[in-house]
């Protein structure tokens, strides 16, 4: 029996004891990151925030297996904020439709949740009405013309069915009632508002797909409401990302539970403590990226240096060799390997130990 089978299922109870101590400590750290954050002048704060978005939306697709081009949602997010990053790109319709989401979620959280809002970000996420090879039903709940709405793994012929959603003629009524308890219920703790509601929302799958993300930024605006702030400076879905195998773990044995969400509610609040103490990295990164300009503020670099610097301090994927300087910079490996030892005499790249076939370079002070 699922859990949405059950009389009154969303009575939802927790052991007070072990929940108000985890929350507390939650609330602690919470309440030190953003003060450590409300020490950073305004460049910083927004270089923060920019990371933060970005790794929010690209971890949160991760977790669906999409992957998106980081840099063309670092640029997206960068226009709509009003950002100037250097090496501003072009991006995608589909990743501007994931990031107006986002925005839209965190920017306006003390706005109403609505079912025109929630199918308004449905349709941001599947502009064309596909999701991948298959046409989807956009901006409307599901309607199981197909058979009911599972969560399956597994080969062809050898699927595992992990959970199976209330039918769609249950739909209405069901979110009905969340997104009035959403908007109505004022007496507990918004974080822990917030892992109530990501549950909640997950178990009833309303949309075709898209439900793992949408149910990440509702989360992210309820979590907005508990900080009292437009400004991100901690990933809920980054740390999801690396708790994967637990987080559809402790979800499954919950859907398949009673109304005892302790265990779920322990585990959510543990995670947002995980991501704050990993933000605290990405802080460190950001200052390190704007110490090494402020170093380098009156260092002569052409403009191809700067956009490659740039990719290393937002963190190179690979190794960076003369071919790669010359592909990206659209310019022959001889100009790339001049642009490469000027910059090794600035003291800002060096040769990395080893060797091998290929020369590689990293920066000096590699924040990474």
């Amino acid at each position: 029996m699922y859990i949405h089978e059950r009389y009154n299922w969303t009575d939802f109870f927790w052991d007070s004891k072990k929940v108000v101590l985890k929350l507390g400590e939650t609330r602690n750290l919470q309440g030190k990151l953003l003060g450590r954050m409300e020490t950073l002048g305004f460049d910083l704060q927004n270089e923060a925030m920019l990371s933060t978005l970005t790794m929010e939306v690209v971890k949160s697709s991760e977790i669906e297996g999409e992957i998106l081009h980081q840099q063309q949602v670092r640029s997206s997010f960068a226009r709509r904020l009003g950002i100037d990053i250097a090496g501003a790109i072009d991006s995608e319709r589909h990743i501007d439709g994931i990031v107006e989401m986002m925005l839209d979620a965190t920017q306006k959280y003390d706005q109403p949740l609505t079912k025109e809002r929630l199918f308004g970000w449905h349709s941001a996420l599947f502009p064309t009405g596909w999701s991948n090879m298959f046409k989807i039903t956009v901006a409307d709940w599901r309607k199981d013309m197909k058979g009911p709405m599972q969560v399956v793994s597994g080969r062809i012929g050898e699927e595992e069915v992990h959970y199976q959603a209330p039918h769609a003629d249950r739909i209405e009524g069901e979110m009905k009632k969340l997104l009035d308890w959403i908007e109505n219920e004022v007496e507990i703790d918004p974080v822990l508002k917030a892992s109530i509601v990501h549950l909640w929302f997950v178990t009833i799958h309303p949309f075709e797909d898209g439900n793992g993300r949408i149910t990440r930024a509702i989360t992210d605006m309820v979590l907005a409401r508990s900080d009292k702030s437009v400004r991100r400076f901690y990933s809920m879905s980054a740390q999801i990302r690396k708790e994967r195998d637990q987080y559809y773990a402790i979800l499954e044995r919950t859907q398949k539970g009673n109304s005892d969400i302790t265990e779920w509610v322990l585990w959510f609040l543990e995670c947002l403590q995980n991501s704050f103490i990993s933000t605290y990295e990405v802080l460190n990164k950001v200052i390190q990226k704007s110490e090494f300009w402020q170093q380098h503020s009156t260092t002569i670099l052409n403009a191809r240096q700067q956009k490659m610097i740039t990719k290393l301090l937002d963190g190179f994927t690979g190794k960076l060799t003369t071919s790669k300087w010359a592909k990206i910079c659209k310019c022959s490996q001889d100009t790339a390997l001049r642009d490469i030892q000027d910059l090794i005499k600035k003291d800002i790249l060096r040769k990395e130990a080893g060797g091998g076939r290929n020369t590689n370079y990293e920066l000096v002070n590699d924040p990474y």
